[in-house]
């Protein structure tokens, strides 16, 4: 069963467990102003959907990595709404805009993570002491607690540290991921701690 829950003014999330995956899946929803960035959406029940279109109008919707296409061209179709998908998705999304390093969507600046799954973005929101949303590379869930991508589903774990690494040049309190709970407080210094463990 999907769950929704407004985590702050500026962000919304959404969860359920996918059986197939035999993994929690979750959606990030940025909030600025009356628009909302929608960051790797799976289905919301009707209910769910009525509380995020309360939120602002659909303007985009962001993948972070090729294995997060999820249900965006749903989402996409139903809001008339563009998709940023990384480069390794464009035969799936043909219609997609394709993430470039430096490249920024409104005020989110799109960074590359070479080494996690194909095509791994994380995404920084400068905004309210900083935000950054992140695909596999990081994870957040029982029993693993806080945690790289396991070295099984990287394409170089050691390349994805390195990569992770240029995230501690930036500024933020916060951490949204694909597969966890968000980490609200001291997110940066508990991922500057994770690097050096």
């Amino acid at each position: 069963m999907t769950e929704f829950a407004r985590i702050s003014p500026g962000y919304a999330l959404w969860h359920t467990y996918d059986r197939k995956l035999k993994a929690e899946l979750f959606s990030t929803a940025l909030v600025a102003g009356n628009e909302l960035t929608v960051i790797d959406p799976i289905a919301l029940l009707p209910a769910h959907r009525i509380e995020l279109e309360s939120l602002g109008r659909v303007a985009r919707i962001v993948i972070t990595n090729a294995n997060h296409a999820r249900d965006a061209t749903t989402f996409a179709h139903c809001y008339s709404a563009p998709i940023f998908a990384p480069p390794e998705l464009s035969a799936e999304l043909p219609h997609s805009h394709s993430l470039q390093v430096a490249h920024t969507i409104g005020r989110l600046r799109v960074i590359r993570i070479e080494g996690a799954a194909e095509g791994e973005f994380a995404l920084y929101h400068p905004d309210d002491a900083g935000t950054l949303i992140v695909g596999d590379a990081l994870i957040n869930f029982d029993p693993h607690g806080f945690t790289l991508l396991p070295r099984k589903y990287c394409t170089n774990q050691k390349q994805m540290i390195q990569s992770l690494r240029k995230l501690l040049d930036l500024y933020f309190v916060r951490i949204f991921f694909a597969h966890g709970n968000p980490i609200m407080i001291r997110a940066r210094e508990q991922l500057e701690s994770l690097l050096d463990s």
